[in-house]
């Protein structure tokens, strides 16, 4: 397998991957777009860092391409959407510049807080004016803190140091996990106005609006000072210079910005009040070999032995976990598969509950693999990974729903489709040793063995209509390997026979003469063929 190292990494890093049996490692720095769509196909995998911008038409390009590895945290140059679609899974390296970009954040902090830029500029320019950098203190300020990610809450330990009060918002934190920080969760508009120091952890906007606009800064305590380690979206550039000329905004310090490189005319560096640093938050030679290691290790863990490691499009999953959920992958793909034969029209919602104690293991792979099952027929190169993708490109909407409780299996999976013509349902369960089994189908209680070949009917449940099966099965030289009967109460006051359901299944796909004999055959209401 070969991968291809784009952007300048550690060369402990590349050392890894040479050293690797089964791995052939190019390493081509600074490549134009076009001689990177060139040679993408040749590769298995890609890293890169930031300079790199792996664009949709290099991932079109890349028709053997599998893992794309971030040596680093942001993945903003990586067209995520286009790498979900082709089905490549996209890595970073969250752990490896976590602290230093952290420590970067108290750097800012402080320097803002004392002027020390400016003062060392007024310095070595011959200047001694202490007077005019008189700095505030972090002793018992405000800071607050939005995203108490892993390098939000870095920077929360580290604060308390400084006896600083901390407030933050992130919706996504437990109060317990805040209690345990030292932190107070508050809503956005309280911590605008409780903050004497704000510092961003949080990623860019789905919708690529700022987070902070006038709107915000209007909100803001009077003289707060703003810190940006994160993403340069976050701020309406303009709005910052607004507020700080009217002194809303005291201070400002950024290391990240709309357009990187920062334009050397742009307006934030004319402004006395605001420090900016040339993207500095995991530039020390620490970070750079740690997230060179961990990228490097993470490839050749997908490539060689297929565990998948802080991926940012699919969940990730250890060789432990997948061993545990294996039996669940298998059973959601040949739900997805049996229904997708069953169904007629295009899917416009898919519905899975998962009941039991299948509900506490890791499910989004599970409802992947029912995904890809059920587009497996439909679409080309259909994964895993791709298959959320699709759904959505499609207009599909995917629910998922889980209970603990348990009923008359210990664990079972449902997965209902809606096409524009009617729905379908299918609910499974894994037996013994991981034998993938269908416990009900529709309204029809069975227990019936998923295999490669199946016939499904729906027949009235009436005398001679299995003999009758058996006779054209027989004579078409289709051997029967299982026979699964789901049978409705018959309409007694009526005197009226009720429906059946039989999954079958048999050693050889049926032919089409034995499939239009037995939809011509009394009782047989319908009949499908199932390939899984």
């Amino acid at each position: 397998m070969k991968v291809l190292v784009s952007d300048n990494l550690s060369a402990t890093g590349v050392e890894i991957l040479k050293k690797e049996s089964g791995i052939e490692v190019d390493v081509k720095t600074g490549l134009p777009k076009e001689e990177l769509i060139k040679i993408i196909s040749a590769y298995d995998g890609l890293i890169v860092r930031s300079a790199t911008k792996v664009v949709a038409e290099i991932i079109e390009a890349a028709d053997n391409l599998k893992v794309i590895g971030r040596a680093g945290v942001g993945v903003d140059n990586i067209d995520l959407a286009a790498a979900g679609t082709k089905g490549i899974i996209v890595m970073n390296a969250p752990e490896g510049n976590m602290i230093t970009t952290a420590e970067h954040t108290m750097a800012l902090l402080l320097s803002m807080s004392r002027n020390i830029p400016q003062a060392s500029h007024a310095l070595k320019n011959r200047k001694w004016a202490p007077k005019e950098f008189m700095g505030v203190e972090l002793f018992e300020k405000t800071l607050g803190i939005v995203g108490l990610g892993r390098i939000g809450s870095n920077v929360a330990e580290r604060a308390r140091a400084f006896k600083m009060k901390i407030v933050a918002f992130d919706p996504y934190v437990t109060q317990e996990r805040a209690e345990i920080l030292g932190v107070e969760l508050v809503e956005m508009k309280d911590l605008l106005e409780r903050s004497d120091f704000l510092t961003l952890h949080t990623p860019g906007l789905a919708d690529g609006k700022p987070l902070l606009g006038k709107e915000q800064f209007d909100q803001m305590k009077p003289g707060i000072r703003i810190v940006n380690c994160a993403r340069g979206s976050l701020i309406d550039d303009s709005a910052l210079i607004e507020a700080i000329q009217s002194k809303k905004v005291a201070r400002a310090a950024l290391d990240v910005y709309h357009k990187e490189p920062l334009d050397l005319d742009s307006p934030l560096l004319q402004v006395e009040e605001i420090i900016c640093t040339p993207h500095l938050g995991a530039s020390t030679g620490e970070a750079q070999e740690k997230v060179a290691i961990s990228i490097c290790d993470q490839i050749i863990d997908y490539l060689k032995y297929g565990n998948v490691r802080n991926a940012v499009n699919v969940p990730s999953i250890d060789a432990e976990t997948l061993a545990k959920i294996q039996p669940y992958l298998t059973l959601g793909e040949d739900l997805g598969h049996f229904i997708s034969q069953l169904t007629d029209g295009p899917v416009t919602r898919v519905e899975i509950q998962y009941n039991g104690e299948v509900s506490t293991i890791q499910l989004k792979p599970v409802t992947n693999a029912i995904l890809k099952g059920l587009f497996n027929r439909s679409i080309d190169g259909i994964n895993m990974v791709n298959a959320p993708f699709i759904a959505k490109e499609r207009g599909i909407e995917v629910q998922e729903s889980n209970s603990s409780e348990v009923h008359e299996y210990t664990s079972t999976v449902q997965v209902q489709v809606t096409t524009q013509n009617g729905t379908q349902k299918v609910t499974g369960s894994v037996f013994g040793k991981g034998d993938s089994r269908i416990v009900q189908f529709a309204d029809y209680n069975m227990e019936a063995v998923l295999s490669k070949n199946m016939l499904v009917l729906q027949n009235m449940d009436v005398p001679g209509v299995i003999g009758n099966l058996g006779n054209i099965l027989g004579k078409n030289g289709l051997n029967i390997a299982g026979f699964h009967l789901g049978r409705q109460e018959e309409e007694g006051k009526a005197g009226k026979a009720g429906k059946a359901i039989a999954i079958i299944n048999i050693d050889s796909p049926p032919t089409t003469e034995a499939l239009r004999e037995l939809r011509n055959t009394a009782n047989i209401l319908s009949v499908h063929s199932v390939t899984l």
